[in-house]
């Protein structure tokens, strides 16, 4: 399989990656042993690059790949998961009180003490251009909650963060 710099991190994961949202099985029945089966033939096939979020089946996507995690202590694979869907869609939810409170049940799910990557979810556009926001991201980092952190955007609000990161 073929690898990238995923970004800015520095870290190396596969060209492909899988998403588990249907882990959580939000769109029908997956038993626990069939989703780690599509784990492990994922990684078998050489991904090493695992993406959820805390509201796939209420966190049922991460607590699979925890224990997936567990099971594979020795595999070099980075989980990217996401947060801020859990409650209501406003601005003022997006505070640095909730970003630990979210980023502690996902590392809980998942098992780590740090996650690899962590996004807000398609938060509402105004939170795109509050600096308070980045800064309280930039927290979790600085407290090892997080390795990275991000905002995981919806298209017409990726204008706005290239802006943020001065790429226009």
């Amino acid at each position: 399989m073929l690898q990238n710099i995923l970004g800015r991190t520095g870290r190396t994961v596969s060209t492909v990656g899988l998403g588990t949202w249907q882990l959580g099985a939000d769109w029908g029945d997956v038993d626990e042993e069939a989703a780690l089966d599509v784990l492990r033939a994922s990684a078998d096939a050489g991904v090493t690059f695992f993406d959820t979020a805390d509201v796939y089946g209420d966190g049922r996507s991460e607590q699979i790949i925890g224990r997936f995690l567990r099971e594979n202590a020795s595999a070099e694979l980075t989980v990217a998961t996401k947060m801020g869907r859990r409650g209501p869609q406003e601005p003022g939810e997006f505070t640095l009180e909730n970003f630990r409170a979210w980023t502690d049940r996902s590392r809980r799910n998942l098992g780590v003490d740090t996650l690899d990557l962590v996004q807000l979810h398609c938060p509402p556009t105004p939170v795109f251009s509050s600096d308070a926001v980045y800064d309280d991201l930039e927290r979790l980092v600085t407290a090892g909650l997080a390795d990275r952190t991000l905002l995981n955007t919806k298209p017409m609000s990726r204008i706005e963060v290239a802006r943020r990161e001065g790429l226009l």
